[in-house]
């Protein structure tokens, strides 16, 4: 029998979908479980695909049913369960095999498994894979970090089963070690924020104008038609349409407003701290989160405080007011887009990964959860300037700015005087305006800062820094 051209361990929800789609594609796949049932049972499953499938009960005869360099995916909880199965896996593979950690791994754990292999004749990949349970299936996103030879030895079979934009496949090696994983890091800080600003719009519209889940679920239907079109848009409108089969009330109002995160939005902004690389917006969206959990806080609060008892969200034209919420909505986009390409732009070159922004735009433009028109003109932008040191500095985004930045502010004027929570997009105003003014105010935190500890300090005509009243070191510095 031939050998498997690749082989998968972790046959959970999106190991089976992402073997099964390898399978479809005409590739054969080795699949182990450390349940042999379980193996059993996704064979027996796989219908018109078992010929591709090669079910293996043992390690030994996993390993041994998988063409030589072996490509080994390994689908399974990250943290601790990726490094106890590696080390299970590695008595029997030889030279220049490889594991490929395809979960959501933290990017550092990525560079150590890769950097602990350098010297055993062994490599590592570390694989982004986003598009959910439904991507693994039929098309996900996939960003891959590891050697150049490593991803020439998997090229053919993750092209076949990525998902497809114009033809073209969402995949791409981005770099050595932990590149790969730092991108997901990065499109799921991006997605938070994304998710948080839409999940704000739908909070004015509901509680600013009175707006029925049905009403509201139509103006995201007619914005997916246009400049807003995404994956995350279209499901919106879906959900808020959709009614509850028990109650047969909206299900959006059936669900508990606690939203859950599983640690991917969190690395995005700690390395964004870590890099000095402001990306509020992001941070504001994991912060969200996590006042959401905290319900029974909240209710108590409410009932300590009061709501803010601030006038009413006064609309005098409520056509031209939900344009303006389609405006704001672009807007805070394009400034959690920015920042997150801002954060992966300082990590290549911290890294050495030198990370390819028009690629990474492109591959995210199907398969993945932030798929959206959008990334079309994020891919025009970096290919027409490659080493722009923003994204909103560029000819074309410059110009979305300002054409949406009066819409921005109005939305968020109007939402914090009628007591609305905002944090994303004021978080997102906040940062054009730091970002787009010369002369800021940090020259007084710098006046402060060598007051109490001689820091020292620029001067703005160039002199050299000599000392006022102060530099006395009163206070350790800050």
């Amino acid at each position: 029998m031939a050998q498997a051209e690749i082989g998968l361990i972790g046959l959970g929800v999106m190991g089976s979908n992402l073997a099964l789609n390898i399978a479809e594609k005409g590739n054969k796949i080795a699949v182990f479980n450390r349940t042999p049932e379980r193996t059993r049972e996704f064979y027996e499953e796989a219908g018109d695909l078992k010929d591709q499938i090669v079910p293996c009960e043992t390690i030994e005869a996993f390993v041994a049913a998988i063409r030589p360099p072996r490509p080994i995916i390994i689908m399974i909880k990250a943290g601790d369960p990726v490094d106890q199965q590696m080390e299970l896996l590695k008595p029997f593979l030889e030279k220049n095999d490889i594991m490929i950690d395809a979960g959501n791994a933290n990017f550092r754990d990525t560079m150590r498994r890769f950097d602990a292999l350098k010297d055993s004749g062994l490599t590592f990949i570390g694989m982004g894979v986003s598009g959910g349970e439904e991507g693994a299936r039929h098309g996900p996103s996939i960003m891959v970090g590891g050697t150049e030879d490593s991803w020439k030895r998997v090229e053919k079979v993750l092209t076949s089963i990525a998902a497809k934009y114009n033809d073209e496949p969402c995949v791409a090696w981005l770099g050595e070690n932990g590149a790969g994983h730092f991108v997901k890091t990065i499109h799921n800080g991006i997605e938070y924020a994304d998710m948080q600003m839409i999940a704000e719009i739908y909070g004015i519209l509901r509680d600013g104008l009175n707006m029925s889940a049905t009403e509201i679920g139509k103006v995201f239907d007619t914005w997916n038609k246009g400049r807003l079109n995404s994956y995350l848009i279209e499901i919106s409108g879906t959900v808020l349409e959709t009614a509850d089969p028990l109650t047969g009330k909206p299900i959006v109002d059936m669900i508990l407003d606690k939203a859950g995160q599983k640690g991917t939005g969190k690395w995005s902004v700690i390395e964004a701290q870590n890099m000095g690389v402001p990306a509020t917006a992001i941070e504001a969206a994991v912060a969200a989160r996590s006042l959401s959990s905290m319900k029974d806080e909240r209710e108590a609060a409410e009932k300590t405080l009061g709501l803010p008892g601030l006038s009413a969200l006064s609309v005098s034209d409520r056509d031209a007011f939900i344009k303006d919420l389609e405006s704001a909505l672009l807007a805070g986009k394009i400034g959690a887009y920015a920042q997150g390409f801002a954060v992966m732009s300082a990590a290549s070159k911290e890294f050495g990964w030198n990370l390819p922004m028009p690629v990474i735009a492109k591959i995210w433009r199907a398969g993945c959860i932030i798929r959206s028109q959008f990334l079309d003109e994020i891919t025009s932008a970096f290919t027409a300037a490659p080493d722009a040191a923003n994204l909103i500095v560029t000819p074309a985004f410059s110009a979305m700015v300002k054409e949406t930045d009066g819409a921005l502010r109005r939305v968020v004027s109007a939402a914090v005087l009628a007591g609305l929570p905002v944090p994303a997009l004021a978080s997102a105003l906040g940062y054009f305006d730091s970002y787009r003014r010369g002369r800021g105010t940090a020259n007084m935190i710098q006046a402060q800062r060598d007051f109490f500890g001689a820091h020292g300090f620029d001067r703005v005509d160039g002199a050299d820094n000599h000392h006022g009243p102060w530099g006395s070191g009163l206070v350790a510095g800050a």
